[in-house]
């Protein structure tokens, strides 16, 4: 077609012909009264392809053991398919698994991120690295009972701490603390296959460099780079050439980085997320532009800025209305509502367990609760008609609430 003639048959984008579009019905009608009536006994393949990307469950299994540092433990886990999991669902670098355990009889659930890579998952398996803590109640039950073979379930992943061209910079600053480290170890293995096409700073706070989990691997994905990946080690109890001494703070980051025009990702211990909040107001990013990953259940609430402490009583009642059954169950104020839940055994709703996900959304109908801001994820139309995320509020009175049953 020459450039001074126009072709007629080509019609306006968004044109539609309503005389062409009405021929269609009768269409439709004719095939459908053709069609057979024997019933469809196959799962039709849109939803079988949904369901393998974004299954309820995975079932799988426990094939090898790395002990990264004295309490520190990678798990490799692949398709369990005695138990129906054929194939991993696919990830986005940064993302966890939300595991279900059984323990004494009561049903918990921990998320966990993925430090292997998305490729990797191709392969038919994930990597999860789990430190050991100081009376940790689900860690402690993993480093003592999982073994080569063990049998598990985890959700499909979750979780938006993720690179995302249409809202993050290029350019990315990760501040990692002790297990924090895992999400970006994943990040930077899908820069090194080509998943992720982005620059990555990270600053990595141990306590000690015997404390550095995937210390030579993280290194060597450094040199493998070739410049898109920078690690700054940072010791906050031993001094060492070539480690930096101290906290991760403001001035650190500006040392080794211009954070304008950068995306911030930050993962590790509450503690730590505590001191970054007040650190990183000198950077002046906007909000967008700093990511923070769910750290899981909220410990020491009492210790909270805006606690009402001294105002509340040790324990409290909950009147619990879930899948038909009521029940009441004892809650102490410094315990999430969630958790009060697990420990009288009704195997409530969860998976992020940070306030974040809205999985374990509830219906208050009596009392009060509290809630961080900085924890708090609700949409503002279920702070107006009284939802809360019970993993993430805590009593301050008498409560009655309406939860989904678990799926």
């Amino acid at each position: 077609m020459s450039k001074n003639k126009v072709d007629i048959n080509i019609k306006p984008f968004g044109f539609l012909d309503l005389l062409e579009f009405k021929k269609l019905i009768p269409g439709r009608k004719n095939r459908i009264a053709g069609a057979s009536a024997e019933p469809i006994n196959e799962t039709p393949p849109v939803n079988a392809l949904a369901n393998r990307l974004h299954p309820d469950y995975q079932y799988l299994s426990v094939s090898e053991i790395i002990e990264n540092t004295e309490k520190a433990k990678t798990y490799r886990l692949i398709p369990d398919k005695n138990s129906g999991t054929f194939d991993l669902a696919q990830f986005r670098p940064g993302q966890y698994l939300s595991f279900t355990f059984n323990i004494e009889d009561t049903v918990v659930t921990r998320p966990y991120s993925i430090s292997s890579s998305p490729k990797e998952a191709l392969s038919d398996f994930y990597e999860i690295t789990i430190e050991k803590t100081n009376g940790g109640y689900v860690s402690n039950h993993i480093f003592n009972n999982w073994q080569i073979g063990t049998e598990v379930k985890c959700s499909d992943p979750q979780g938006h701490f993720y690179y995302e061209k249409l809202r993050d910079s290029k350019k990315v600053i990760g501040l990692a603390g002790g297990c924090g480290i895992t999400p970006f170890k994943s990040i930077a293995k899908s820069i090194i296959d080509g998943t992720s096409d982005i620059e990555l700073t990270l600053f990595y706070g141990s306590n000690t460099i015997n404390d550095i989990i995937f210390h030579k691997e993280l290194d060597e994905l450094a040199k493998e780079s070739e410049g898109k990946i920078k690690i700054i080690h940072v010791l906050s109890e031993e001094k060492a050439e070539d480690f930096e001494n101290g906290f991760l703070t403001c001035d650190l980051i500006k040392k080794y980085v211009n954070p304008k025009d950068t995306t911030v990702f930050i993962c590790g211990p509450q503690v730590m997320y505590k001191f970054l909040h007040k650190e990183l107001q000198a950077l002046n990013l906007r909000r967008k532009f700093i990511r923070w990953e769910t750290f899981g259940e909220i410990k020491d609430i009492n210790q909270a800025e805006e606690y009402p402490r001294g105002k509340t009583k040790e324990n409290y009642q909950i009147i619990v209305h879930m899948g038909g059954n009521k029940q009441s169950i004892t809650a102490s104020a410094k315990e999430s509502v969630l958790v009060a839940m697990e420990r009288a055994g009704m195997n409530p709703p969860s998976i992020c367990r940070s306030g974040s996900c809205g999985f374990c959304r509830s219906l208050l109908i009596k009392g009060d609760v509290y809630i961080t801001d900085t924890d708090d994820g609700r949409r503002l139309a279920d702070k107006e008609y009284g939802y809360i995320h019970p993993c993430s509020s805590f009593p301050l009175s008498d409560l009655e609430i309406i939860v989904p049953r678990a799926r």
